[in-house]
């Protein structure tokens, strides 16, 4: 029946006593899958991570800027990880022990209701930060 009609008779389920087929042309049955797959690809927002570096004496113009490229990576709908760099003498200083937690309470002042905080790093990590996602 079906090669009368120059159709392929394909298998859909074999899970159960009797195997479930259908007529179809399975060349265009394929093709459409294809385009289908690729349609969902296209239309698909992937979500990246940026990363922005800070140091922890950051002056207060060199941190808007950077704070200008964190609004467009959110605004871009990304995720951005704010890591800060304590290295050196200024992680041992007395000041520098809290200049870290001083200049994420910044940030997240000047970021305001833009963006939420998903995670931030363990205290006993070399490199602090924290991951910034959009506000919905």
């Amino acid at each position: 029946m079906a090669v009368d009609e120059g159709l392929d008779l394909v298998e859909i389920s074999s899970n159960g006593n009797t195997p479930i087929v259908k007529i179809m042309d399975f060349g265009k049955y394929k093709y459409e899958q294809k385009k289908r797959a690729a349609e969902a690809r296209k239309n698909q927002k992937t979500i990246e991570m940026k990363e922005v570096w800070v140091k922890p004496f950051i002056e207060e113009n060199d941190l808007n800027i950077k704070m200008k490229k964190v609004f467009e990576f959110l605004g871009d709908g990304n995720k951005v990880k704010i890591s800060v760099m304590t290295r050196g003498s200024k992680k041992v200083l007395a000041r520098g022990k809290d200049a870290v937690p001083e200049l994420f309470a910044r940030i997240m002042e000047i970021i305001g209701d833009r963006g939420t905080v998903v995670s931030r790093s363990k205290p006993d990590e070399r490199t602090k930060s924290m991951v910034i996602a959009p506000a919905k």
